[in-house]
């Protein structure tokens, strides 16, 4: 029996595209993300941040990017907060669907840093505050899969 699990470093270049919708908290999403990245090793220049006009425009953009070949791995960040009308559910369900998708059809990692939460104050404990960073966490997962997928095609996979 074997195990394998993906370890915090760089194998490529990333991307991490934010939401310019809530830039408040993107913001701090994109500030844990950008650290994380250099825990694992990854120089400023290794890393491109790509801002989107809202959450649900990083499908389309993630597509694209994982199209590009360019990049190891990618990093969706936004928030969605519920409202009064079920423009909320529309929203987080559909980026989400998109992201995921995009992960599987190109086999790109896509760290999951969309906060979909009930109110602001939710969003804020999420985005650095007690809730901790969920931009961080995001960027931990997909540089870590981004590992493990590397493990799994073998050494002489290109980055």
């Amino acid at each position: 029996m074997t195990e394998s699990q993906g370890r915090l470093r760089g194998t490529g270049r990333v991307a991490i595209l934010v939401s310019q919708y809530h830039e408040r908290l993107t913001s701090r999403l994109l500030d844990g993300a950008r650290a994380t990245c250099r825990d694992a090793g990854l120089a400023d220049e290794q890393v491109d941040v790509l801002w989107v006009p809202g959450a649900f425009e990083l499908g389309v953009v993630a597509e694209a990017v994982a199209r590009s070949g360019r990049y190891a791995c990618l990093v969706a960040l936004g928030a969605v907060v519920r409202g009064e009308t079920p423009h909320f559910e529309f929203v987080a369900t559909e980026a989400s669907r998109a992201l995921a998708e995009v992960a599987r059809r190109h086999l790109v990692p896509v760290g999951f840093g969309l906060l979909t939460t009930d109110t602001m104050e939710q969003a804020t404990a999420r985005a650095g505050g007690a809730g901790g960073n969920k931009g961080r966490e995001a960027a931990e997962a997909a540089l870590r899969t981004a590992d493990l997928v590397r493990q799994l095609q073998g050494p002489d996979a290109a980055p």
